[in-house]
């Protein structure tokens, strides 16, 4: 079980993995999902070892909405609306030939 971050961490940590890459916001995918195993690697089939990406639990849906969004705000791919209200998870990685997108 991930530890639950505030909405400030959730952001600061993802955007700092996404710096770390070096490449566009623009070449990172990110949503929100109460079930990150499901969403990310089954989903989108984002590769489980040497893949850029990351995920984060939030106190609430509503703080990983506030994250996606501010990750959309970035640049990043993606779009607001998807999950539920138990999305709690926020979510990106770099899009490449094997993801979906």
């Amino acid at each position: 079980m991930s530890s639950i971050k505030t909405e400030q961490e959730a952001l600061d940590e993802i955007v700092a993995h996404i710096k770390d890459q070096g490449g566009p916001f623009s070449d990172w995918y990110c949503g929100i999902t109460e079930n990150i195993d499901s969403r990310l690697f089954g989903d989108h089939k984002v590769p489980r070892k040497n893949h850029w990406r990351s995920h984060k639990r939030c106190t609430n849906s509503e703080a990983a909405r506030n994250v996606e969004k501010a990750l959309l705000d970035n640049g990043c791919d993606g779009g607001p609306g998807g999950g539920d209200d138990d999305a709690d998870y926020v979510y990106a990685y770099l899009k490449t030939a094997v993801t979906d997108p």
